[in-house]
This record gives structure tokens, C-alpha cells and sequence, in this order.
């Protein structure tokens, strides 16, 4: 029997729950935005209204208002769309307990074992759809597949409230249409390099010579070709799975650009701070930080470090962040924004190496120190203690943890 898997997508997500909290946007252009004042003005989401002018995420806010001036910006709560996803889910689990996040706004549902009681895969995907606009005021756009790729696929082809159905008979009618931008993992860079060869069209990617893609795009030209081929096999997770943590970050764009290397080291302190407590939280340690850096002129580039032993150390991580970014970056150029990342992460518990050499107490020093730290700001929040360095320009400490965590929206993981 081949699997029933549907993909759920919550139509202009935070713009609708926006206009569920103020009908008077009904039937205005309406996009969520970052705040200006702290430089992070740019599209988060958009209505229809707002995509009717070309408007995009990620685009600057001054650019969207030029495009539509009766445009209205409104901020993002993200309190309120954690709300709505986990509303929507509760409704996903009572259908099968086969279901898959992918972000806030997405899910995969496995319903292979629940058509006895609901019906078959297109019965099931239409009443969800009722369902959530019923109980929560919201739409979403449904595909109905026999694996995960062509389940997502198929749910982005019509919206709003739709329920789409890709089969093993009608794929290549149906998906090798599509532009090849469309399938799962096909960004914008790969695009491009495809488009330099011709192949534009899913189908075109499906009958593309596999060598030549290998040798175009690595073990990812593969991929891409099976996938394009309806040959995706990969299950749905259980809904009460944990997902394997493979690394854990924080971003920020500052409020002025960062001129000199204590202003750097200030807010690079502040995501290290982050970094450090969700993993030790997580009882977790790492062995690579990358360092992200935006300069004022918009260049972006990534550089990671090795670190000689696993630590979970706050100031081991920073010490690490500071190292990447001198070598790194030594032109002066003004920097515009910063991120931290920590990867190749093990239990805690089974990175213990006990050592003869001084440096171990040095170690369980910072150990103790990070520890009485989190619970101080567990009780009384972050700003209730802080490191020296920060107080040179309190105005570039921040709270990453609980202002700027990015809430993902999928991972391609080690495929």
C-alpha cells in the first residue's frame, strides 16, 4: 500500500493571525515587519493584498512602501503565531500521530492508518481545511501525496484553502510543469546554476543526465533528481519524536553599525551568552563555532573554528567567536549585523575527560560561574546580571535568547 502523506500550509501565516486580532486590515495590504528603529525593517509576511504589488519577504520596508503606499506595517507577536501553530497541530494529532513540523506554519501528516476511520487522504486533507478555518479563523492549502516532497509540492500550487493531489500516475503531468524553483531544496543559487544549463522545469530536472548533475551539484544533484522523480522515501516523524539537535544559534542586526572591537565584543558576548545557556540546557556541549558577519555594505560571509575539546562554556564559546572574527575580519569595515553558531554537538555526559593540568580548574571555574549565572537570570531575568565588558555601551547588550531567537523553518539535515 503506498503512504498517504499531506503537507499543511497556514496561508500568510502571521499576516492572518494579525488580521484575526484586528478585522479592521480585513481587506487592507498588510505585511508583519521587523522594527525599523532597531534596523531590522524588512517584510516578515505579507497578506495577498501585499503580494498583489509585488511585495516579498525579506524586502527592505521603505522599498515595500514605494511599491504600495497605502501599505500597513504591523508588528510581529510571535506569542501569537506559537499560539495558533500549536492550535493547529492539536487538530493535525487527531488524525494520526504522524505529524512533522516544518516551522510554525507547516506540517507533514502521515495518515496511512487512519483512513479506516476518516476517509481516504483527500476526505482527510478537506476536513482539516474545514476544521481550521472553523476553529481558528485561519485557511490552509493542503497537498495529498505518497511521499513528503510531493505532499509539500502540492500544497503550494493552489491557495488559498485548497486541497491539491499528486499520485504516482499523475506526477510528471502534474509537478515536471512546474518551475524547477518549486520542488523542496531547490533555493535560489541552485536555480540559477540549472538555469545556466537549461533545465528550468521539474521535469527537465527529472530527465537531466545524473552524472551531470553530480557533477554540477554534488551528492545534492542526486538527491534533487530522485526527488524530482517522485522517489522520496523519507518517513514522517512522530509528533512526540524529539528531532535530533545538530547545532544551536543566534543572530542580531545592531542598533548602530559596530565601529571598533569592543563593540564587537559586546555583542558578540550576547549571543555567546545564548548560545551558552541553550546548551548547557539542553545538556549539551560543542566542538565548532561559526561566526556570521554582515558589513555595513551588505557583504555577508561565514567563518567557523575547530575548538581543541567539547565545551559548553560561555566564555570558552566567546573567547572562540572573538578569535574567528579577528582573523577574519581585519579591514575595519563598520559592521551591520553579527550571528553566532554552535555545531557538532554531543551529550555533555559522555564528553567528560578528566585532566592533570591546571587548566581543569580553570575549567570548572567558568563551569560553576555559567551555572550561577543561568539561575540568577532563570529567576530574575537576564538583565539582572551582567559581565563588565558590557556596560562600555549597554546599548549593544541584548537579550538574544528571548528577543532575537530565530524560529526555523526547516532544516535539510544530512541529506
Amino acid at each position: 500500500m503506498e503512504p498517504i502523506i499531506l503537507h499543511s500550509d497556514m496561508n500568510n501565516f502571521y499576516a492572518s493571525v494579525e488580521i484575526l486580532y484586528d478585522p479592521a486590515l480585513q481587506n487592507k495590504p498588510v505585511v508583519v515587519a521587523g522594527d525599523e528603529e532597531a534596523r531590522h525593517g524588512i517584510v516578515l509576511a505579507k497578506n495577498d493584498l501585499a503580494k498583489r504589488f509585488g511585495i516579498h519577504t525579506g524586502q527592505v520596508l521603505w522599498e515595500a512602501r514605494q511599491q504600495c503606499p497605502d501599505l500597513v506595517c504591523v508588528p510581529a507577536h510571535y506569542e501569537r503565531y506559537l499560539h495558533f501553530s500549536a492550535l493547529a497541530r492539536d487538530i493535525y494529532i487527531s488524525y494520526t500521530d504522524q505529524v512533522e513540523a516544518f516551522g510554525l506554519d507547516e506540517c507533514w501528516l502521515d495518515v496511512t492508518g487512519s483512513t479506516g476511520l476518516f476517509g481516504d487522504g483527500i476526505a482527510i486533507a478537506d476536513d482539516i481545511r474545514a476544521r481550521i478555518r472553523r476553529e481558528l479563523g485561519l485557511t490552509v492549502s493542503v497537498g495529498v501525496s505518497y511521499n513528503k516532497v510531493f505532499a509539500k509540492l502540492g500544497s503550494d500550487m493552489k491557495k488559498p484553502d485548497a486541497t491539491s493531489v499528486i499520485t504516482p500516475e499523475n506526477f510528471r503531468e502534474t509537478a515536471w510543469r512546474l518551475p524547477v524553483s518549486d520542488l523542496l531544496y531547490v533555493g535560489p543559487a541552485t536555480t540559477r546554476k540549472l538555469a545556466q544549463f537549461g533545465i528550468h522545469t521539474i521535469g527537465a530536472l527529472a530527465q537531466a543526465d545524473t552524472g551531470f548533475l553530480y557533477s554540477l551539484l554534488g551528492k545534492n544533484g542526486l538527491m534533487l533528481h530522485r526527488f524530482a522523480n517522485g522517489q522520496d522515501r523519507s518517513g514522517v516523524r512522530r509528533y512526540y519524536a524529539a528531532p535530533p539537535m545538530k547545532s544551536i544559534g543566534n543572530s542580531t542586526t545592531a542598533p548602530r553599525d559596530l565601529v571598533s572591537e569592543e563593540d564587537v565584543k559586546i555583542t558578540l558576548l550576547a549571543l555567546c551568552e545564548s548560545v551558552g545557556a541553550r546548551l548547557r540546557e539542553q545538556r549539551c556541549v560543542c566542538t565548532t563555532v561559526t561566526v556570521g558577519i554582515r558589513t555595513n555594505d551588505l557583504l555577508s560571509f561565514d567563518r567557523q573554528l575547530k575548538l581543541p575539546r567539547p565545551t559548553d562554556s560561555t566564555s570558552t564559546i566567546w573567547e572562540a567567536a572573538m578569535d574567528v572574527f579577528r582573523r577574519s575580519h581585519n579591514n575595519g569595515q563598520p559592521v551591520r549585523s553579527l550571528s553566532v553558531k554552535v555545531s557538532g554537538l554531543a551529550p555533555a555526559d559522555e564528553m567528560v575527560q578528566l585532566s592533570m593540568f591546571p587548566e581543569e580548574r580553570k575549567i570548572q571555574r567558568r563551569a560553576d560561574l555559567d551555572r550561577t549565572i543561568d539561575q540568577i537570570r532563570a529567576k530574575y531575568g537576564y538583565f539582572s546580571i551582567r559581565r563588565a565588558v558590557t556596560l562600555l555601551d549597554p546599548a549593544l547588550d541584548l537579550d538574544a535568547r528571548g528577543e532575537h531567537t530565530i524560529h526555523p523553518v526547516g532544516v535539510l539535515g544530512t541529506l
